[in-house]
């Protein structure tokens, strides 16, 4: 049904019909293509990216009907007086208070509508408005001080100063930063184009069931539908994958679904509803099987295998040394079993894509965190060339690891390619949920042995990770956490096993960490409970066996350079020691993929007609301010101004496949190939103008091809090209609140201050959820939190100070000495909030997240007293 309203909209009145079931934001976005207004997780009304002001209150839109605005004034980001759009964009971008900047524009139109009340706000008036709002980047320090800034500025303060000047070591501002904070730029679902449908897709509801038989027909028959494709319209290639090609694109007739994400059918339609109403049309005869839910059952000899090769997906083994024998004449040794969670990205755009023909091959718009391995899958699932199909990116809004897989691209483009028409498919927040990989839950069972003054003399690991449905990066991960398992430490006897075993539960894959935070909280837990054996503190156990150049890590590599563990060791020293309850864990994680990888950084930088200059990557913005590091690296080699480079782009024009971004490695690789390329083009502009060189095109690259894998058995052995060094200190007040965590990191050279320490803040956030709250809960193989809110994310008003020390140990082979910190950051956190807890109740605790503990009953609303 259908219903008549009447609404003054942006200082204009608007009279409309409206369908009785649509949202307030649908009604913005799809009728009046208002776009500041972001879909986060509609109907759910839960991370606030879709906030607007209604007769001068802020309301989430997407929980509020359309019909409910009859009769009222509603107000959207676009038509704020332009003074207050300066003013809010300016403040975010002197303040760093964006990153992706999905949830922005909410945040802002919920600021406006708190400044307008209250002029001076104070930072628990920020906080208490900010519990309506998700950001999963900043950690809201910044947001904080953005809207402070902004306050201020309104009432007639001047603005800081913003250092445009480009160069590297400048807190230059965010590439399309005042875009993104006035809702301007758009995301892939905020793009339209001409006579486009839109799509949606059938989850399998089980998760492991025989699909008998798929019956499209009254789905079909619905009025708008133009398309419907399932495996049997598959024209390539059906299953793909990143390393393995065990994930099918859609589960087939005659075959088992292997998680509640399998993907059955794929509907284009006229509209968004109409394709989601189909894709529910469809009948599915499936017969319900019992799912493998956890590890142990997996393993066991007569469990039905889930994939051809069985259950076991990888097992990755270090062995140095004798450790049965140094364990054995160890004045201390100490056994114990660590778990963690699932953890959902929760990154606030879900995902999104559109499709279209383009000549005789296919144009699309990803997410992804890769274009070249997505134009890889895609052209295989279509049986194309891969010079058919052009991928570009549409910087997306957070990923975190969770966009590294494929998810409905493949899909998306087949629909194009059957209906002969662009396609757009959106997931909603629910369907996202279900769908992309997770972290790994990992069961690490060690045994670690020390000296009588405390140096560790072995490591003994067994780890047994939860690969979830399929693949993924998981081999990887549990490798990874295989090589960390030692964490930053000298340890001359290691042994370490690492499986990571298919279930029917969803898929893990990358996440932020990747394995390296898993194996720290165990190993900075025992080293904890060594010390308390020796007699000595935290920091004195650390620092004795605190790796340093010439040492060996736990995969055998000797580190030749940029170690500046016991820097930050020291940097916290006096802080660690003074405090009444005090936590302290070290962290490395790796730079770059490695394992015999051949890396490459390529760049390419063409001069435009007008003046200006593009640079071209094959890396994924995604929040972590990469184009603008890039930015700032061709500023620095040619001395022209960042206005010049005024386009920053990840696609597949140029050839510039340098895989996932992933690793910490963006900045690393990326502004290397960067370099390259802008020292050409610096020659060039000694001897003539920028103009003059119009048309011209300078490539750089870099490749880094020196590291091996763990099974090459190397006697010495080279794993990866860098690492990213860090210690944390987690201090808990009275109450065993934590009230400050003081964060030192090694991070080779500051590229960006402010897009920097808006990085660590925001894997602080991460890594307190990780320790105290976050969880992907699943039973039987079904998720049972399916909300935004019941992911257990912080908000703003649990974050504690968060004080920063930058320790600059440059690499050599860095940009001007920089080492990736995307990682890093939230390796130490849970052992260390771990120590400040022990010392708090004198509980140890094994398993994450740590929701038992007074830390954790104060972010969930209860009482944190012993």
């Amino acid at each position: 049904m259908t219903k008549q309203i009447e609404l003054m909209l942006n200082g204009a009145p608007q009279t409309v019909e409206v369908d009785e079931e649509i949202s307030l934001l649908e009604l913005l976005r799809d009728t009046f293509g208002l776009i500041s207004a972001k879909d986060g997780c509609s109907p759910q009304g839960q991370c606030g990216c879709c906030t607007v002001i209604v007769d001068d209150r802020a309301v989430v839109s997407c929980a509020m009907p359309a019909k409910a605005v009859n009769g009222k004034t509603v107000l959207t980001l676009e038509a704020f007086p332009e003074r207050e759009r300066e003013i809010y964009a300016d403040s975010f971008i002197a303040c760093g208070g964006l990153q992706c900047g999905f949830c922005t524009p909410g945040i802002i139109a919920r600021a406006k509508n708190l400044i307008d009340k209250n002029p001076a706000p104070t930072v628990d008036q920020i906080n208490r408005v900010l519990s309506m709002h998700h950001c999963r980047c900043t950690g809201y320090v910044k947001i904080v001080d953005s809207i402070q800034c902004a306050a201020r500025v309104l009432q007639g303060e001047p603005l800081p100063a913003i250092d445009n000047s480009g160069r590297v070591g400048s807190s230059t501002p965010r590439y399309e930063a005042r875009e993104l904070a006035l809702g301007d730029r758009r995301f892939i679902d905020d793009m339209t184009f001409p006579d486009m449908l839109h799509g949606a897709v059938l989850l399998s509801p089980h998760p492991r069931a025989l699909v008998n038989k798929i019956d499209t027909r009254k789905a079909l028959e619905i009025p708008g539908v133009v398309a419907i494709v399932t495996a049997a319209d598959t024209p390539g290639e059906r299953s793909q994958g990143l390393i393995y090609k065990d994930w099918p694109i859609f589960v087939a007739e005659g075959e088992e679904t292997r998680y509640v994400g399998d993907i059955i059918a794929a509907v284009a339609a006229t509209d968004r509803r109409t394709a989601r109403r189909a894709a529910q049309a469809i009948v599915v005869d499936y017969e319900v099987r019992q799912p493998i839910t956890n590890t142990t059952d997996a393993l066991k000899a007569d469990a039905p295998k889930l994939h051809k090769k069985g259950n076991l997906l990888s097992k990755s083994e270090i062995q140095r040394g004798n450790v049965e024998e140094a364990l054995q004449h160890s004045a201390h040794t100490v056994t114990h079993t660590f778990q963690t969670q699932f953890i959902e990205h929760m990154f606030l755009e879900p995902e999104s894509c559109i499709a279209m023909p383009e000549g005789d091959g296919l144009k699309v718009f990803t997410q992804g965190q890769g274009v070249f391995d997505d134009r890889r899958q895609i052209a295989s699932f279509l049986a194309l060339p891969e010079e058919k199909v052009f991928v570009t990116l549409v910087s997306n809004g957070g990923a975190f690891g969770g966009k590294e897989d494929m998810s409905i691209q493949a899909q998306t483009a087949l629909l194009a390619q059957v209906s002969g028409r662009p396609v757009k498919l959106t997931l909603s927040r629910e369907e996202s949920l279900r769908l992309h990989p997770k972290r790994h839950p990992i069961k690490m069972e060690y045994t670690v042995g020390c000296d009588a003054v405390g140096n560790l003399t072995a490591v003994k690991a067994y780890m047994v990770g939860d690969k979830g449905a399929y693949a993924s990066v998981g081999s990887k991960v549990l490798e990874r956490a295989a090589g960390h398992c030692t964490g930053p430490y000298k340890v001359d006897n290691v042994h370490v096993v690492s499986l990571a075993v298919y279930t029917n539960n969803p898929p893990c894959g990358a996440m932020r960490g990747f394995g390296a935070n898993q194996a720290a909280f165990a190993i900075e837990s025992m080293l904890d409970i060594l010390a308390e054996k020796v007699g000595i503190d935290g920091w004195e156990i650390r620092y004795r066996n605190a790796l340093d150049v010439g040492d060996k890590f736990c995969t055998g590599q000797e580190l030749e350079c940029s170690v500046g563990l016991k820097k930050t060791l020291e940097a916290v020293k006096g802080a660690y020691k003074d405090a009444k309850y005090a936590g302290i864990a070290c962290g490395i994680k790796n730079v770059g993929i490695g394992n015999g990888l051949p890396e490459y950084g390529k760049a390419m930088l063409e001069v435009h007609d007008d003046g200006t200059v593009g640079i071209y990557t094959g890396f994924t913005e995604m929040g972590q301010g990469l184009f603008t590091v890039l930015q700032q690296t061709a500023c620095q080699e040619t001395g022209l101004s960042p206005e010049v480079f005024n386009l920053v782009s990840a696609d597949t024009k140029y050839d510039l496949n340098c895989g996932q971004t992933t690793a910490s490695r963006g900045t690393f690789l990326g502004c290397r190939g960067v370099q390259e390329a802008a020292k050409k083009l610096a020659a060039d502009l000694a001897h003539h103008s920028l103009k003059a060189l119009a048309g011209r095109t300078y490539y750089g690259e870099v490749l880094i091809d020196d590291t091996v894998s763990l099974e090459a058995n190397a006697d010495k052995p080279k794993t990866h090209f860098a690492y990213g060094f860090a210690t944390q200190v987690v201090i808990l007040d009275d109450d065993g609140k934590v009230a400050k965590v003081i964060a030192a990191h090694d991070v080779g050279r500051v590229m960006n201050p402010a897009l920097l320490e808006g990085q660590l803040e925001g894997s602080v956030h991460m890594g307190l959820g990780f320790a105290l709250t976050e969880e992907f809960i699943v039973e039987g193989g079904i998720p049972q939190t399916m909300t935004v809110n019941s992911q257990g994310l912080l908000r703003a008003r649990h974050m504690p100070t968060v004080e920063l020390v930058l320790i600059e140990d440059q690499h050599p082979d860095g940009p001007y000495g920089a080492k990736g910190v995307g990682e890093i950051g939230l390796v130490p956190t849970a052992g260390a909030v771990a120590g400040a807890l022990y010392r708090f109740d004198n509980i140890r605790r094994f398993a994450l997240p740590m929701k038992d503990s007074p830390a954790a009953r104060y972010i969930r609303g209860g009482a944190a007293k012993r």
